[in-house]
């Protein structure tokens, strides 16, 4: 098996308002976003020793500059913009959007809101 990943970043603000009084991540805040998508190829590479080229991950680049950087994520998404739900909403948008060849998948999607946190989202996760 092969696996590569690339990193995409972003800047965005957002709020969790269901969270106790008081809690500072109720209140609007930003952060400097870091999605991380993991791809995995159980077959073989392709030439010249490629799972895929990176530039096949382009549109997602695009989608998060046109639709999440800069941008209140809470009136981007239908759920609370955890790190979470934005793991689950990128691991599906990259599944349904990217044109990856067989046998290549997207293993998982991880997104990070500082240097020491994370969440992580794909179906195969133990």
């Amino acid at each position: 098996m092969f696996r590569i990943g690339k990193q995409f970043r972003f800047e965005a603000a957002h709020s969790l308002p269901d969270l106790s009084e008081g809690h500072q991540c109720a209140r609007v805040h930003g952060h400097s976003y870091t999605v991380e998508v993991h791809l995995v190829s159980d077959g073989e590479l392709t030439r010249p020793g490629f799972v895929v080229d990176f530039a096949e991950l382009g549109p997602f680049s695009a989608h998060i500059r046109d639709h999440f950087d800069h941008r209140d994520l809470n009136t981007v998404l239908d759920a609370p913009p955890t790190s979470e739900h934005l793991a689950a909403y990128f691991y599906k948008w990259c599944r349904d959007h990217l044109r990856l060849p067989e046998p290549v998948r997207v293993e998982k999607v991880r997104v990070s809101e500082t240097a020491s946190t994370f969440a992580e989202y794909g179906p195969d996760l133990p």
